[in-house]
């Protein structure tokens, strides 16, 4: 298989399954998708609307004929700027849409290891605690240049590299500290609207 096609065949009732699911837990990791969810920007029914994409991409694999990348890319970028109001220019639904291909080409062979190893490495909380917390830790200068592992996107994977400190100014102090002369210099009040 191409990373352009995936193959026309009908997925059996265990495939579709696995198939359901591993799309379930390549949603569930996918950090722009789960910050529009959470943060609504599809409106209250944000979670809704996820779920909805999820079952249409489940029905485009489903039925027969090649499923080309470029045309699930292109259904992904639609119904994410639809249902979301938002575009995702940060290449996770070419490499989303990559790997449900891959997949379901597995799926279709009666291979369900992309969906065991998805299954078996579940992440503490969701993917966007999962981003907040790598920013955290000072992990957030990694780039899609250097991902040598064609086996899983980016997205997908929980390792941490070296973690390194941020370097962090020092909080100022809420009161005004006297000088070495005993001078206190108060800063002025800024209150809304002023400068």
């Amino acid at each position: 298989m191409t990373a352009s096609t995936s193959g026309g065949g009908a997925l059996s009732a265990k495939a579709a399954a696995a198939l359901e699911e591993g799309i379930g837990l390549v949603f569930g990791r996918w950090t722009a998708l789960q910050m529009a969810v959470e943060n609504q920007w599809g409106g209250r029914d944000s979670r809704a609307k996820a779920d909805q994409l999820a079952a249409s991409i489940l029905s485009w694999f489903s039925s027969k004929g090649e499923h080309c990348y470029n045309d699930l890319v292109d259904m992904m970028y639609d119904v994410v700027s639809e249902s979301f109001n938002a575009d995702f220019e940060d290449g996770s639904i070419e490499e989303v849409a990559k790997h449900l291909l891959t997949m379901h080409e597995e799926c279709l062979q009666r291979n369900y290891s992309s969906v065991e190893k998805l299954r078996n490495s579940r992440v503490q909380g969701n993917a966007v605690s999962q981003s907040r917390k790598m920013v955290v830790d000072g992990d957030d200068d990694s780039s899609d240049d250097d991902e040598d592992d064609d086996d899983e996107p980016s997205m997908v994977d929980n390792e941490a590299g070296s973690v390194e400190k941020m370097m962090v100014d020092e909080p100022k102090p809420s009161k005004p500290v006297p000088d070495a002369d005993g001078w206190t210099v108060v800063p002025p009040r800024r209150g809304p609207g002023r400068n």
